[in-house]
């Protein structure tokens, strides 16, 4: 469906520029539409470079097949409309080059998304189309058939993968959160089995958010304007980074003893604004609005830890590889990894959902970082930044331990090393 007071040709060029900044696509690979009311739909052109497209590039294509606009539709329309004609409650449609789903598309899998316990919601179950032709009517049946199953997702034999919603912004949430499971299984492959989430592991997941009473109105202090500030621009940096997706990541801001700031729930977390925060106080939330499934577990780790100042719950990748293949993260492999995140503990999966009380209890100054399996990484800190830094540094430092097994495995700092490490940055 269209975004009230927001054209179709500036949602296409919004998506288009979300998918190709997050390397989803190529400058010329990919394709995004949107189905109107009337039937007409819009399109991005074909082979015009999409780091630069602009709303008056955008096709306009109605029912009867005309086409109004400078440029030709893309070379896959006619899988649009196919997929449109198969799908009366589609209005969108996107078709990206995502590495990580490029690799299942070539090895003819599909990634599996009970890796991690949101993204079954998200995705759904994901369909298999038949390798054809680019622009051919064979492709087009194809996929239209495999997405009349009641699939959203499609991988496409020695392709790619196009994913549909009721707007551009399901879609990319579609696309986002399977890419991320791509990426975590063939990183978390590498290091050794990935697990899975049992069916009774992913109805935890499953139950219905705690809505707390949002009763209180408190006005904003000066303090709390600032401290919105601040957290809009973690949060959308996380999601520059990759840190979060649109469907996952959570930030939380304590402002004294009695009440903190969280991120909203079920909110697109790139588009997320102050107002969007909400405040939590005694245990309320604000008025109106919904907190994150997680604000439970922030409430306790921020009792159990009054040095806290902030809380960042998040999946990325390379992290996330290790907790969906149960491996310890080893932080004594570089020095600034074992002086910014101690020891990192990993977690079994299920006290986050059972028992937030207990799993507060493990997060604490000596061991600020936890990975709880197949969930996520947890970044504690005396202020956002460095619960933020610590965060990246445990994605980075990830990514490299991932890839040091090409070269025949690591080698750990010896114990005369991580004295001196202690003892420089680590007392008093």
């Amino acid at each position: 469906m269209l975004e009230p007071q927001r054209s179709p040709e500036e949602l296409i060029v919004e998506f288009i520029s979300r998918v190709y900044r997050r390397g989803l696509t190529t400058t010329s690979g990919g394709n995004l539409s949107i189905r109107g009311p009337d039937g007409a739909l819009w399109i991005t052109p074909g082979s015009i470079d999409k780091g630069e497209l602009k709303p008056s590039d955008v096709v306009g294509v109605a029912r009867d097949g005309s086409v109004c606009g400078p440029h030709k539709p893309s070379l896959e329309l006619p899988f649009h409309q196919a997929i449109y004609a198969a799908r009366p409650d589609a209005h969108a449609v996107i078709h990206a080059h995502a590495p990580a789903l490029v690799t299942f598309s070539i090895g003819r899998q599909v990634p599996d998304t009970r890796i991690i316990p949101n993204a079954r919601g998200v995705c759904g179950p994901v369909g298999y189309a038949r390798y054809a032709l680019p622009g051919s009517r064979e492709l087009a049946d194809n996929i239209a058939e495999t997405l009349s199953r009641g699939h959203d997702i499609a991988i496409m034999e020695n392709h790619s993968v196009v994913c549909v919603g009721d707007s551009l912004r399901e879609a990319y949430m579609r696309l986002e959160t399977l890419d991320l499971c791509g990426r975590i299984i063939l990183d978390a492959g590498k290091l050794g089995t990935v697990f899975t989430l049992t069916d009774r592991q992913l109805e935890l997941a499953r139950r219905p958010a705690l809505r707390h009473a949002g009763t209180h109105g408190r006005l904003p202090t000066a303090e709390q304007r600032q401290a919105r500030q601040e957290m809009v621009r973690f949060i959308r940096r996380a999601c520059r980074q990759g840190l979060f997706s649109s469907a996952g990541g959570t930030a939380s801001r304590r402002l004294d003893e009695r009440s903190f700031l969280i991120t909203p729930y079920g909110i697109d977390r790139a588009l997320v604004g102050e107002e969007d925060l909400v405040l939590m106080q005694d245990g309320e939330a604000e008025a109106g609005k919904l907190p994150s499934r997680a604000v439970l577990l922030h409430d306790h780790v921020y009792r159990c830890n009054p040095e806290f100042r902030s809380l960042i719950l998040a999946q990325p990748p390379c992290v996330m590889a290790f907790a969906v293949s149960h491996t310890k993260l080893d932080t004594l492999l570089m020095p600034e990894t074992f002086v910014f995140l101690r020891g990192v503990d990993l977690v079994p999966y299920g006290p986050q959902y059972s028992d937030p009380a207990a799993l507060a209890q493990r997060i604490s100054p000596a061991t600020p970082v936890l990975l709880i399996e197949n969930e996520c990484v947890l970044s504690a800190g005396g202020s956002l930044l460095e619960a933020y830094d610590r965060l990246e540094v445990a994605e980075l430092s990830a990514r490299s331990f991932i890839d040091v097994g090409l070269l025949g495995g690591a080698q750990r700092i010896g114990a005369e090393q991580r004295q001196a490490l202690e003892a420089a940055f680590l007392k008093g």
